[in-house]
């Protein structure tokens, strides 16, 4: 047995069901209509993970981080959750009714951003809308993944293509002279807007995330367009989850999502996750953003894994398997 099978038996024998729904519709490529993952999927729906996400975002704001119904729906969304569940409209409500208020749907040209500049308008700096983008972005991810979409999923795409950057991307920088997007608030608009697409046929939304990938293509996925120096010391490093960040293993999957993993600049990423493989199998978490705890900031109702050279992360495992599958690169022995 190759150590792609190894790697893959392991996940397979997985306590958490997402994990074994991640590589049976991801590396495996089974039919997501297929009765067996139907089956996966309600015990997903009941897993003691699930139970934690949904209880843990009660009574919070909707972007408390990281447990809000704004993140909560993001990991459902991730963790293969049953599409259409209408347990979940009234947090698909919340968070909707944050992201299009009034304030959001309004545009207006300013010389400088104040404090109160978000109040009743998104503020268009230089020619350039000033927008935690992300936030739309996720919330438009998760919406169309799980099936949840009234009518409202095409306001957010529309707004996302309106405040679009002429690179691509999106920015929430204030500074007039910016004129570069940032990869931590283009990922999730391009995931998004290429899920709606997806759903939808929409040629325009899909090219708007097209030309979103453009903003990790022309970096190579994690490196400066200028040199050969990573972005950051942290975009080379393997999170899970990233939550509203950026890192190469989260390019290559929004990148994978958009059937762009054959582009050529995505080779150095590629190389690269292919050579942090553990020498005793699968990929390992370098950092993370989250801690579970009673109070503060940046608290998650779960663990996400170990954080550890010593082992394998089994959650960045299969992201990694399923970014490698599609690229036709998996691990050899």
């Amino acid at each position: 047995m190759g150590a792609m099978d190894d790697i893959v038996s392991q996940l397979l024998r997985s306590e958490e069901p997402s994990v074994r729904w991640r590589v049976r519709t991801a590396v495996l490529r089974e039919r997501a209509d297929d009765g067996s993952i139907r089956a996966l999927q309600d015990d997903i729906r009941r897993s003691p993970r699930v139970e934690a996400i949904l209880n843990g975002c009660r009574g919070l704001a909707p972007y408390a981080k990281w447990r809000g119904p704004h993140w909560a729906l993001l990991a459902l969304s991730n963790l293969g959750y049953p599409s259409g569940d209408p347990a979940l409209l009234p947090l698909r409500d919340v968070v909707l009714g944050q992201w299009l208020r009034a304030g959001y749907l309004v545009d207006a040209d300013v010389s400088r951003i104040t404090r109160t500049s978000y109040e009743t308008a998104v503020p268009r700096v230089s020619g350039r809308s000033r927008v935690h983008a992300s936030q739309q972005g996720g919330a438009l991810l998760a919406i169309i993944r799980l099936g949840l979409d009234d009518g409202r999923a095409s306001m957010l795409a529309q707004r996302l293509c309106a405040w679009q950057w002429p690179d691509g991307g999106w920015n929430c920088d204030r500074d007039p002279d910016t004129a570069m997007s940032s990869v931590h608030e283009t990922l999730l608009p391009m995931r998004g807007l290429a899920a709606y697409a997806d759903a939808s046929g929409d040629a325009a939304t899909r090219s708007a995330a097209v030309a979103a990938a453009e903003v990790f293509l022309t970096r190579r996925v994690a490196w400066r367009r200028s040199s050969d120096k990573p972005l950051s010391a942290d975009a080379v490093k393997l999170h899970y989850p990233v939550y509203w960040h950026f890192d190469v293993l989260a390019g290559l999957v929004g990148l994978r999502e958009l059937d762009l993993l054959d582009d050529i600049r995505c080779e150095p990423a590629l190389t690269m996750l292919e050579s942090r493989r553990r020498t005793q199998g699968g990929w390992s978490a370098d950092a993370r953003y989250w801690r579970v705890a009673d109070a503060g900031s940046n608290i998650e109702s779960v663990s996400w894994g170990a954080v550890s050279t010593r082992q394998a992360n089994e959650w960045v495992t299969a992201d990694a398997l399923a970014v490698l599958a599609a690229a036709g690169r998996f691990p050899s022995t």
